[in-house]
C-alpha cells in the first residue's frame, strides 16, 4: 500500500529536512553537556512513534479523504515533536519566535486534524459495521476471518455461541451446518481455483438470504455454518429450506461449462455440539461416499496393476 502513497511520504521527508535545515542554520549548537537528553528522547521519541504510526495508516489503507486525514494529522504531530527535539540540540534566540510557533502550529494543528479524521473514520467503521453484519455478532477478532470466502471461522462460531448462551440462556438459538455435494468432484475436475470461486459463489448467495442477526462462517473445507439466535427450531429449519434450495438454482460457471451446485445440511438448537452435527451431516450424501468409495477402488486397482 505504501507505494500508492508516495507523494505524502516524500512531502513528510521533506518537511523533516527543512526543520532540520532551520534550526541548524539559524540556531546555535548547543554544547554537547548542556543537552537535556530525558527531553531528547522523550520528544524523539514522540517524533518516532507518531512516524511508525504515520507508516501503519498509510500501508494499510487505500486513498481516500480518511487516509489523508489521519495520516496528515500523525505527520503534523511528527514534525511538531521533532522541531521540539531539534529545540534540544539548537539554541535560537528568544527575540526569534518562530520555533515555538513551529512547535505549536505543528502539534495543534496535528490533533485538530487527526480528530477530523477519526470523525470521518468512525462514520466509514459504521458504513463497515454493516457490510460485516452477517459476518460477525457481538466481537470482531480479525484473525478468525477466513481468506477465501472472508467469513468468519469455527472457532469463532463456538464461541460466539458460549456467549450467547451466557446472555440469553433461555432464548431458543439455532445452529446449521451446511455441506457442498460432491465438492471433491468439483476440485478434481476443475481445479482448486475453480473451487474456491464455488466456496466464494455459495458464501455470497447464503449472505444475501440471511436476515441481518444471522451469522454466516466457513466451518472447514467446503463446510458452511449459520448462527441463528432468536430463532426457533422450526423456523430455522425452513429458513435452511430455503437457502438450499436459492443455492441449487445458482448459476455456477468454471471456464468450461455450467456446474450445479447443492448443498446438504442439518440443523439443531445451539445447545447441541457442533460435532454432534457432522455425524448427522455425513451420512446424507450417498452419491457423494460412493463416488469416494469408487476412487478408492479405482486407485487401489492402479496401484495393483503397477505393482
Amino acid at each position: 500500500m505504501l507505494s500508492l502513497h508516495k507523494t505524502p511520504l516524500l512531502l513528510f521527508a521533506f518537511a523533516l529536512l527543512l526543520t532540520l535545515t532551520a534550526f541548524s542554520t539559524i540556531g546555535i549548537a548547543k554544547p554537547f553537556e548542556s543537552i537535556q537528553w530525558l527531553d531528547v528522547i522523550a520528544e524523539g521519541g514522540t517524533a518516532v512513534m507518531a512516524g511508525l504510526w504515520l507508516l501503519m495508516t498509510l500501508s494499510s489503507r487505500p486513498r481516500g479523504k480518511v487516509t489523508y486525514l489521519l495520516a496528515a494529522g500523525m505527520g503534523l504531530i511528527m514534525l511538531g515533536a521533532w522541531a521540539d527535539c531539534m529545540d534540544e540540540f539548537y539554541r535560537v534566540g528568544k527575540e526569534q519566535m518562530w520555533d515555538h510557533w513551529l512547535e505549536a502550529g505543528f502539534t495543534l494543528g496535528g490533533m485538530l486534524i487527526l480528530t477530523a479524521g477519526l470523525y470521518f473514520w468512525r462514520h466509514e467503521q459504521f458504513s463497515l459495521n454493516l457490510h460485516l453484519q452477517k459476518r460477525e455478532r457481538l466481537f470482531r477478532d480479525h484473525l478468525a476471518f477466513d481468506r477465501v470466502t472472508q467469513l468468519v471461522d469455527a472457532t469463532y462460531l463456538r464461541r460466539l455461541i458460549a456467549m450467547e448462551q451466557g446472555r440469553h440462556s433461555d432464548v431458543s438459538n439455532c445452529v446449521a451446518l451446511l455441506d457442498i455435494n460432491s465438492f471433491h468432484l468439483l476440485n478434481r475436475d476443475c481445479g482448486v481455483e475453480e473451487g474456491d470461486r464455488a466456496l466464494q459463489a455459495v458464501a455470497h448467495m447464503l449472505l444475501l438470504n440471511l436476515s441481518n442477526q444471522d451469522v454466516l462462517c466457513r466451518y472447514a473445507g467446503d463446510r458452511f455454518a449459520i448462527y441463528m439466535p432468536s430463532t426457533t427450531l422450526d423456523s430455522a429449519q425452513k429458513k435452511v429450506d430455503h437457502l438450499c434450495a436459492m443455492v441449487a438454482q445458482m448459476h455456477f460457471y468454471t471456464q468450461t461449462r455450467q456446474v450445479p451446485i447443492t448443498l446438504r445440511a442439518v440443523c439443531s438448537e445451539a445447545v447441541v455440539q457442533l460435532d454432534e452435527l457432522l455425524v448427522r451431516l455425513d451420512p446424507l450424501d450417498p452419491v457423494a461416499q460412493h463416488s469416494e468409495e469408487t476412487e478408492a477402488l479405482a486407485g487401489m486397482s492402479r496401484t495393483a496393476v503397477f505393482s
